[in-house]
């Protein structure tokens, strides 16, 4: 079992940054890739970036690109979601997750609420 837990979020006016923070623990969790997944009200929930275990690898949204950061410190068991030059659009509950292929994961954390205000 892995188990995550996220922080970091809160409120921020438009053009400010964030950053996110997922404390992992359970045996095994660096041998995951792991990334951030988003939900708006009334949205579906969607992958916003990803890491593989190493860390040599990442994938972003295209709505994210050149504004999100996402690292991983598996010395730490920590992985990381750096967010500038934020929107208003970018208002979501952010989720940690682990394993993750396609549009699901196999372990997640609780979720944290990322609000930006216009």
């Amino acid at each position: 079992q892995v188990q995550l837990v996220e922080s970091g979020g809160g409120l921020v006016q438009a053009g400010g940054s964030l950053r996110l923070s997922c404390a992992a623990s359970g045996r095994s969790w660096s041998m995951y890739n792991m990334g951030w997944f988003r939900q708006a009200p009334g949205k579906e929930r969607e992958l916003v970036a990803s890491i593989m275990r190493t860390g040599d690898s990442t994938y972003y949204a295209d709505s994210v690109k050149g504004r999100f950061t996402i690292s991983r410190d598996n010395a730490k068991n920590a992985v990381y979601l750096q967010m500038n030059s934020l929107k208003p659009e970018d208002t979501a509950v952010y989720y940690c997750a682990a394993n993750i292929r396609a549009t699901k994961a196999d372990y997640w954390g609780q979720g944290t609420q990322v609000t930006v205000s216009s």
